[in-house]
């Protein structure tokens, strides 16, 4: 053993990966249905580690912390500045507003407890479940004009508060918005999301994992009988109120392909694509043609970017001429997959899967984006111009005294982001970044930036919770409960909104992504993932920005 903490000791990097390892299994652990979550797992690995006086370059942490933060303002950037805009101005506003009580109540408790600002940040860090706040608090403090000593005392606060705030964030919000949020409003969640799908032409949801049987999309082969009333029209009117589509007919045993001013004859079979109620209501004989049906069909991720599609909904999108033979198969946002309902108005930078003809779906493409075929190289020249730029842009600052106000590197970096995201979804051929890529620069960035915190916090980080424990679970109540409170009031008698897309809206304010989970389960409905995606984009910003703001106001 003594072996072994010197080699530890001695090779930081193996300390490091042992933290991460450790870290990631802490967070697969589930306690009932919670579990703990790679960040707050890693935290406390660190921790634990931390404890053998292993000691790891703070530039390291640095790294990991800007690649994190540019990885979230690239995804973010589309739906943060979408959320600007008329569509999603309710949204982004009251994104701001829980965001902004968050920010009031961690200062006034943090006043009350005699809380220095490295504590006050991890209670908003922690209890608004936003762990970018850490880094850009702790980049603030680095630029206080106060001893060695009291920067690291300071430094070393932040993830305890964080630690003990961010478990009662993340059980407090889910909570609060999924029992005592519908309550607030005197609504029955679930009938009002069922309610809501209804009127706009959706269908439920099912729990994750659990798929059914039932393909509403077939694609079969049927042959036209003698005396049918099809038969001399041409094939966009064999149903005109419905999206079915003949792709190719065998007529007098050759195969030939179809259009929609196709006319139909008696004895041709037909390759027919469409909703299978309304394949079945057609009533036609069907046949097995193996030959005719063996056609190349691709379920294909299209990018969305072009402006004239923007705002639309999905039923006037599936008039035009370019969804011929084309059937959406998921819209996703921000990572979160909406209910597809005929309202649904599709914005720059959703991802929709497509299903169809590769044909047809070149020309939906055309329409609505750029593929996102599966590719290995990521733009490197692109998202590190975007880490230096915007860098360049954080760093400078005015100095007021012993006081320095800029944006900090670590929240420039973000607008770098946030830019190079927005600028992405208008040209998505530049700056290509593969999604599993994304993924591995958003965690590896964010845990590898936590591992290296809860190291060097480890030997201070028991002490500062036996002095702070208590009152720091009665401060991440506070800062958790009263912003979600003020969210679900204004949202709900101010801008009049729909209960469960409002409630979507303050689990996104809060980056509460286990609180939306638990909305979906009480309201039966996917419903809420309608609020999440511009409030999420919102509350990433701003919450980032209130670890610089937290200390400058405590300082």
């Amino acid at each position: 053993m003594a072996w072994f903490v010197a080699a530890l000791r001695q090779h930081a990097e193996v300390a490091f990966f042992l933290t991460l390892g450790i870290g990631y299994l802490l967070g697969k652990l589930h306690f009932g249905g919670f579990s703990l979550g790679a960040v707050t797992g890693t935290l406390l690995a660190g921790v634990l580690v931390g404890q053998l006086g292993v000691k790891v370059s703070p530039e390291v942490k640095q790294c990991f912390f800007v690649l994190f933060l540019f990885s979230i303002g690239y995804r973010c950037g589309p739906q943060f500045f979408q959320g600007l805009r008329k569509d999603g101005l309710a949204q982004a506003a009251i994104a701001a507003i829980v965001a902004s009580t968050g920010l009031v109540v961690a200062c006034v408790v943090a006043r009350l407890f005699g809380y220095d600002p490295g504590t006050a940040a991890g209670v908003v860090a922690g209890a608004m479940t936003e762990s970018a706040t850490i880094g850009t608090a702790g980049d603030a403090i680095t630029h206080l004009a106060i001893g060695d000593a009291e920067r690291a005392a300071m430094t070393n606060n932040i993830p305890v508060a964080f630690a003990v705030t961010y478990l009662i964030g993340v059980v407090g919000a889910a909570w609060f918005l999924a029992q005592i949020g519908p309550r607030l409003m005197g609504v029955d969640l679930a009938r009002a999301c069922a309610e809501y799908e209804a009127a706009m032409g959706g269908g439920g949801r099912r729990p994750p994992g659990i798929v059914s049987a039932h393909r509403a999309i077939e694609f079969r082969a049927y042959r036209v009988p003698d005396g049918s009333p099809i038969i001399g029209k041409s094939v966009k009117d064999v149903v005109p109120a419905e999206r079915i589509f003949i792709e190719r007919i065998r007529r007098d045993g050759a195969i030939i392909e179809a259009d929609a001013g196709t006319v139909l004859r008696a004895g041709d079979v037909a390759a027919i694509s469409g909703r299978r109620e309304v394949l079945v209501a057609a009533r036609l004989p069907e046949v097995e043609d193996a030959e005719l049906l063996d056609v190349p069909v691709e379920q294909l991720d299209v990018f969305v970017t072009s402006s004239a599609v923007a705002g639309k909904t999905l039923a006037e999108l599936s008039d035009g001429p370019a969804a011929r033979g084309v059937f959406l198969r998921r819209l996703v946002r921000n990572k979160v997959a909406l209910p597809i309902t005929a309202d649904l108005k599709v914005q720059r930078g959703d991802i929709a899967t497509l299903v169809g003809r590769d044909r047809n779906l070149e020309a939906a493409i055309r329409d609505l984006g750029v593929p996102d075929r599966p590719q290995e190289t990521t733009d490197m020249v692109f998202v590190s111009a975007g880490i230096v730029v915007g860098a360049l842009i954080g760093i400078p600052a005015l100095a007021f005294g012993k006081l320095e106000l800029g944006l900090s590197l670590s929240v420039g970096v973000l607008l770098g982001g946030l830019l190079w995201g927005w600028f992405h979804s208008l040209r998505p051929m530049i700056g290509r970044i593969p999604t599993p890529t994304l993924w591995i620069f958003e965690s590896l960035g964010l845990t590898g930036f936590v591992a290296v915190v809860g190291l060097a916090a480890g030997p201070d980080f028991v002490r500062g919770l036996q002095t702070s424990g208590i009152s720091l679970v009665a401060a991440g109540v506070l800062t958790v409960l009263i912003p979600q409170l003020v969210g679900v009031l204004v949202g709900h008698h101010v801008f009049k909104m729909h209960p469960g897309v409002l409630l979507g809206v303050c689990a996104g304010a809060g980056t509460a992504t286990p609180a939306l989970a638990a909305i979906q389960e009480a309201a039966k409905s996917a419903v809420p993932t309608l609020g999440y995606g511009v409030s999420y984009a919102v509350g990433n910003v701003l919450l980032a920005l209130w670890g610089t703001v937290i200390v400058a106001l405590l300082a």
